[in-house]
Protein backbone atom coordinates (compact mmCIF):
# COMPACT_ATOMS: atom_id res chain seq x y z
CA UNK A 1 0.00 0.00 0.00
CA UNK A 2 2.94 2.65 0.10
CA UNK A 3 3.64 5.08 -2.59
CA UNK A 4 -0.18 5.98 -3.11
CA UNK A 5 0.02 8.26 -6.00
CA UNK A 6 1.20 11.17 -4.02
CA UNK A 7 4.24 12.69 -5.90
CA UNK A 8 4.21 15.94 -7.12
CA UNK A 9 1.60 19.14 -6.43
CA UNK A 10 -1.78 18.17 -4.06
CA UNK A 11 -4.15 20.58 -4.07
CA UNK A 12 -5.60 21.61 -0.43
CA UNK A 13 -9.29 21.88 -1.86
CA UNK A 14 -10.94 25.41 -1.11
CA UNK A 15 -15.06 25.10 -0.89
CA UNK A 16 -16.91 27.86 -2.67
CA UNK A 17 -19.71 29.28 -0.85
CA UNK A 18 -22.46 31.27 -2.63
CA UNK A 19 -23.64 33.98 -0.59
CA UNK A 20 -26.37 32.62 1.27
CA UNK A 21 -23.60 30.18 2.77
CA UNK A 22 -24.83 27.34 0.72
CA UNK A 23 -22.20 25.62 -1.17
CA UNK A 24 -21.53 26.89 -4.61
CA UNK A 25 -21.40 24.00 -6.65
CA UNK A 26 -20.90 25.48 -10.11
CA UNK A 27 -17.96 27.94 -9.05
CA UNK A 28 -16.74 24.15 -7.38
CA UNK A 29 -16.98 22.98 -10.82
CA UNK A 30 -15.02 25.45 -12.51
CA UNK A 31 -12.41 25.14 -10.06
CA UNK A 32 -11.55 21.66 -10.17
CA UNK A 33 -11.82 21.71 -13.89
CA UNK A 34 -9.09 24.68 -14.06
CA UNK A 35 -6.54 23.24 -11.42
CA UNK A 36 -6.58 19.69 -13.03
CA UNK A 37 -6.07 21.29 -16.50
CA UNK A 38 -3.60 23.32 -14.63
CA UNK A 39 -1.31 20.10 -14.01
CA UNK A 40 -1.70 18.96 -10.78
CA UNK A 41 -1.01 15.40 -10.10
CA UNK A 42 -4.03 14.80 -7.19
CA UNK A 43 -6.75 16.36 -4.99
CA UNK A 44 -6.97 16.48 -1.42
CA UNK A 45 -10.65 17.00 -0.12
CA UNK A 46 -12.27 18.09 2.68
CA UNK A 47 -8.88 19.31 4.58
CA UNK A 48 -8.42 22.37 6.85
CA UNK A 49 -9.04 24.43 3.31
CA UNK A 50 -12.07 23.00 2.53
CA UNK A 51 -13.71 24.66 6.08
CA UNK A 52 -14.80 20.99 6.92
CA UNK A 53 -15.80 21.76 10.65
CA UNK A 54 -18.61 24.66 9.93
CA UNK A 55 -20.09 21.58 7.59
CA UNK A 56 -22.75 19.36 8.03
CA UNK A 57 -22.42 15.11 7.37
CA UNK A 58 -24.86 15.86 4.83
CA UNK A 59 -22.75 18.45 2.84
CA UNK A 60 -19.76 16.66 3.35
CA UNK A 61 -21.34 13.52 1.43
CA UNK A 62 -22.56 15.94 -1.54
CA UNK A 63 -19.26 17.13 -1.97
CA UNK A 64 -17.44 13.96 -1.74
CA UNK A 65 -20.11 12.62 -4.33
CA UNK A 66 -19.59 15.87 -6.66
CA UNK A 67 -15.53 16.16 -6.35
CA UNK A 68 -15.68 12.50 -7.23
CA UNK A 69 -18.21 12.49 -10.34
CA UNK A 70 -16.76 15.79 -11.77
CA UNK A 71 -13.54 14.99 -11.23
CA UNK A 72 -14.17 11.03 -13.34
CA UNK A 73 -10.51 9.71 -12.44
CA UNK A 74 -8.25 12.34 -13.80
CA UNK A 75 -6.27 12.53 -11.11
CA UNK A 76 -6.31 10.68 -7.74
CA UNK A 77 -8.23 11.78 -4.72
CA UNK A 78 -7.03 12.31 -1.06
CA UNK A 79 -9.69 12.62 1.46
CA UNK A 80 -9.60 14.22 5.10
CA UNK A 81 -11.23 12.21 7.89
CA UNK A 82 -9.89 13.26 11.18
CA UNK A 83 -10.09 14.79 14.73
CA UNK A 84 -9.81 14.34 18.55
CA UNK A 85 -11.85 12.14 19.09
CA UNK A 86 -10.48 8.73 17.59
CA UNK A 87 -13.82 6.40 17.99
CA UNK A 88 -15.48 9.09 16.23
CA UNK A 89 -12.65 9.09 13.49
CA UNK A 90 -12.64 5.39 13.28
CA UNK A 91 -17.05 5.14 13.07
CA UNK A 92 -16.63 8.19 10.09
CA UNK A 93 -13.70 6.01 8.38
CA UNK A 94 -16.01 2.97 8.36
CA UNK A 95 -19.11 4.66 7.58
CA UNK A 96 -17.94 6.71 4.70
CA UNK A 97 -18.39 5.39 0.89
CA UNK A 98 -14.51 5.30 0.53
CA UNK A 99 -14.91 3.85 -3.64
CA UNK A 100 -13.22 6.25 -5.79
CA UNK A 101 -11.12 7.42 -2.77
CA UNK A 102 -7.40 6.44 -3.04
CA UNK A 103 -5.76 7.72 0.67
CA UNK A 104 -7.13 9.31 3.34
CA UNK A 105 -5.29 12.11 5.50
CA UNK A 106 -5.83 12.41 9.32
CA UNK A 107 -4.60 15.14 11.54
CA UNK A 108 -2.79 14.84 14.88
CA UNK A 109 -5.22 15.06 17.39
CA UNK A 110 -6.13 18.79 18.47
CA UNK A 111 -7.13 20.69 21.75
CA UNK A 112 -6.63 18.00 24.14
CA UNK A 113 -2.71 17.33 23.67
CA UNK A 114 -2.17 14.10 23.88
CA UNK A 115 0.98 12.56 25.11
CA UNK A 116 3.10 10.99 22.21
CA UNK A 117 1.90 7.46 23.03
CA UNK A 118 -2.01 8.87 23.07
CA UNK A 119 -1.24 10.06 19.63
CA UNK A 120 0.84 6.80 18.41
CA UNK A 121 -2.92 4.73 20.16
CA UNK A 122 -4.57 7.31 18.07
CA UNK A 123 -3.56 6.46 14.83
CA UNK A 124 -3.01 2.73 15.28
CA UNK A 125 -6.72 3.21 15.66
CA UNK A 126 -7.27 4.86 12.34
CA UNK A 127 -4.87 2.18 10.42
CA UNK A 128 -6.66 -0.76 11.53
CA UNK A 129 -9.78 0.75 10.97
CA UNK A 130 -8.89 2.16 7.10
CA UNK A 131 -9.00 -0.06 4.28
CA UNK A 132 -6.81 2.74 2.86
CA UNK A 133 -3.35 3.69 3.10
CA UNK A 134 -3.51 6.59 5.71
CA UNK A 135 -1.22 10.04 5.21
CA UNK A 136 -0.83 11.33 8.96
CA UNK A 137 -1.27 15.44 8.97
CA UNK A 138 1.42 16.98 11.22
CA UNK A 139 0.37 20.23 11.70
CA UNK A 140 1.28 21.63 15.31
CA UNK A 141 0.95 25.70 14.42
CA UNK A 142 -3.17 24.45 14.31
CA UNK A 143 -3.29 21.11 16.77
CA UNK A 144 -1.04 23.01 19.20
CA UNK A 145 1.05 19.28 19.15
CA UNK A 146 3.76 17.87 17.51
CA UNK A 147 4.26 14.56 16.05
CA UNK A 148 7.90 13.74 17.46
CA UNK A 149 10.02 12.00 14.24
CA UNK A 150 9.96 8.87 16.48
CA UNK A 151 6.27 8.72 16.54
CA UNK A 152 6.15 8.92 13.19
CA UNK A 153 8.43 6.40 12.04
CA UNK A 154 7.23 3.71 14.63
CA UNK A 155 3.86 3.86 13.03
CA UNK A 156 5.86 4.44 9.48
CA UNK A 157 7.41 0.37 10.59
CA UNK A 158 4.59 -0.70 12.61
CA UNK A 159 1.71 -0.03 9.98
CA UNK A 160 2.17 -0.90 6.26
CA UNK A 161 -1.16 1.14 5.13
CA UNK A 162 0.65 4.33 7.31
CA UNK A 163 2.20 5.68 3.90
CA UNK A 164 3.05 9.09 4.27
CA UNK A 165 3.26 11.89 6.36
CA UNK A 166 2.55 15.39 5.70
CA UNK A 167 4.65 17.58 7.66
CA UNK A 168 4.01 21.53 8.31
CA UNK A 169 5.52 21.68 11.51
CA UNK A 170 8.24 24.04 9.29
CA UNK A 171 10.83 22.69 11.60
CA UNK A 172 13.75 21.60 8.92
CA UNK A 173 15.62 19.69 11.45
CA UNK A 174 12.69 17.55 12.82
CA UNK A 175 11.70 16.60 8.69
CA UNK A 176 15.09 15.90 8.07
CA UNK A 177 15.32 13.09 11.01
CA UNK A 178 12.11 11.92 9.60
CA UNK A 179 13.85 11.47 5.92
CA UNK A 180 16.95 10.14 7.63
CA UNK A 181 15.33 7.67 9.16
CA UNK A 182 12.24 6.60 8.03
CA UNK A 183 11.22 3.15 5.52
CA UNK A 184 12.50 3.24 2.04
CA UNK A 185 8.92 3.53 0.54
CA UNK A 186 7.66 5.50 3.44
CA UNK A 187 6.70 9.29 1.70
CA UNK A 188 7.24 12.43 3.38
CA UNK A 189 4.88 15.46 1.63
CA UNK A 190 5.69 19.57 2.39
CA UNK A 191 2.59 20.97 4.35
CA UNK A 192 4.10 24.56 3.82
CA UNK A 193 4.15 25.94 0.41
CA UNK A 194 7.15 27.90 0.81
CA UNK A 195 9.27 24.90 1.90
CA UNK A 196 8.13 22.28 -0.91
CA UNK A 197 11.41 23.37 -3.10
CA UNK A 198 13.74 22.61 -0.36
CA UNK A 199 11.85 20.06 1.06
CA UNK A 200 11.91 18.43 -2.56
CA UNK A 201 16.13 18.53 -2.01
CA UNK A 202 15.81 16.71 1.20
CA UNK A 203 14.12 14.11 -0.58
CA UNK A 204 9.94 14.61 -0.07
CA UNK A 205 7.90 13.70 -2.66
CA UNK A 206 6.12 17.03 -3.34
CA UNK A 207 3.55 19.36 -1.35
CA UNK A 208 -0.28 19.26 -0.83
CA UNK A 209 -0.52 22.60 -0.82
CA UNK A 210 -3.01 25.72 -0.88
CA UNK A 211 -1.47 27.99 -3.14
CA UNK A 212 -2.16 25.40 -6.15
CA UNK A 213 -5.43 26.34 -6.01
CA UNK A 214 -4.59 29.95 -7.17
CA UNK A 215 -1.56 29.42 -9.67
CA UNK A 216 -2.35 25.47 -10.18
CA UNK A 217 -0.15 25.44 -13.48
CA UNK A 218 3.15 27.98 -12.19
CA UNK A 219 2.96 25.72 -8.71
CA UNK A 220 2.74 22.59 -10.65
CA UNK A 221 5.67 23.33 -13.01
CA UNK A 222 7.74 24.20 -10.21
CA UNK A 223 7.50 21.03 -8.40
CA UNK A 224 8.02 19.46 -11.33
CA UNK A 225 11.51 20.93 -12.19
CA UNK A 226 12.25 20.44 -8.36
CA UNK A 227 11.12 16.27 -8.53
CA UNK A 228 13.09 16.01 -11.71
CA UNK A 229 16.37 17.37 -10.15
CA UNK A 230 16.21 21.13 -12.32
CA UNK A 231 16.73 22.94 -9.23
CA UNK A 232 17.74 26.15 -10.71
CA UNK A 233 14.64 26.41 -12.62
CA UNK A 234 12.18 25.29 -10.19
CA UNK A 235 14.47 27.71 -7.93
CA UNK A 236 13.28 31.15 -10.46
CA UNK A 237 9.59 29.88 -10.05
CA UNK A 238 9.95 29.74 -6.29
CA UNK A 239 11.18 33.45 -5.66
CA UNK A 240 8.41 34.62 -8.25
CA UNK A 241 5.67 32.84 -6.44
CA UNK A 242 7.09 33.58 -3.12
CA UNK A 243 5.46 36.85 -2.20
CA UNK A 244 2.06 35.43 -3.15
CA UNK A 245 2.65 31.90 -1.28
CA UNK A 246 3.03 34.13 2.29
CA UNK A 247 0.30 36.66 1.42
CA UNK A 248 -2.06 33.88 0.76
CA UNK A 249 -1.10 32.55 4.63
CA UNK A 250 -1.37 36.78 5.74
CA UNK A 251 -4.52 37.36 7.52
CA UNK A 252 -6.21 33.43 7.59
CA UNK A 253 -6.12 30.82 5.36
CA UNK A 254 -8.28 29.97 2.99
CA UNK A 255 -9.35 33.65 3.48
CA UNK A 256 -6.22 34.34 1.23
CA UNK A 257 -6.94 31.79 -1.31
CA UNK A 258 -10.15 32.73 -1.76
CA UNK A 259 -9.39 36.43 -1.84
CA UNK A 260 -6.98 35.69 -4.78
CA UNK A 261 -9.69 33.25 -6.58
CA UNK A 262 -12.07 35.93 -6.18
CA UNK A 263 -9.64 38.19 -7.98
CA UNK A 264 -8.89 35.86 -10.52
CA UNK A 265 -12.89 35.69 -11.26
CA UNK A 266 -13.64 32.20 -9.95
CA UNK A 267 -15.67 32.04 -7.17
CA UNK A 268 -17.23 34.58 -4.29
CA UNK A 269 -15.10 35.63 -1.31
CA UNK A 270 -17.40 33.89 1.07
CA UNK A 271 -16.54 32.13 3.51
CA UNK A 272 -18.48 30.85 7.12
CA UNK A 273 -17.44 31.69 10.60
CA UNK A 274 -15.98 31.69 12.46
CA UNK A 275 -13.53 32.90 9.66
CA UNK A 276 -13.74 36.05 7.55
CA UNK A 277 -12.52 37.63 4.34
CA UNK A 278 -8.79 39.26 4.49
CA UNK A 279 -8.71 42.56 5.38
CA UNK A 280 -8.73 45.07 2.45
CA UNK A 281 -5.02 45.82 2.57
CA UNK A 282 -4.14 42.08 2.21
CA UNK A 283 -6.66 41.53 -0.41
CA UNK A 284 -5.15 44.31 -2.90
CA UNK A 285 -1.37 43.04 -1.37
CA UNK A 286 -2.85 39.47 -3.21
CA UNK A 287 -4.31 41.89 -6.36
CA UNK A 288 -1.34 42.97 -6.57
CA UNK A 289 1.10 40.16 -6.43
CA UNK A 290 -1.29 37.71 -8.90
CA UNK A 291 -1.60 41.02 -11.75
CA UNK A 292 2.37 40.88 -11.51
CA UNK A 293 2.35 36.86 -12.20
CA UNK A 294 -0.29 37.36 -15.29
Amino acid sequence: MRNNNLYGTGVALVTPFDKSGKIDFAALEQHLNRIIDGGINYLTLLGTTGEPPTMTKEEKSEILKFVKEKTAGRVPIVLGIGGNNTSAVVEEILNTDLSGIDSILSICPYYTKPSQRGIYAHFEAVAKASPLPVILYNVPGRTSKNIDPDTVIKLANDFKNIVAIKEASGNMNQIMSILAKKPKDFCVISGDDSLAVPMISLGCVGVISVAANVVPAQFSKMIKLALEGDFISAREIHFKLLELMNALFEDGSPSGAKAALNILGIMEENLRLPLVPVSPSVREKIKTLLSKLS
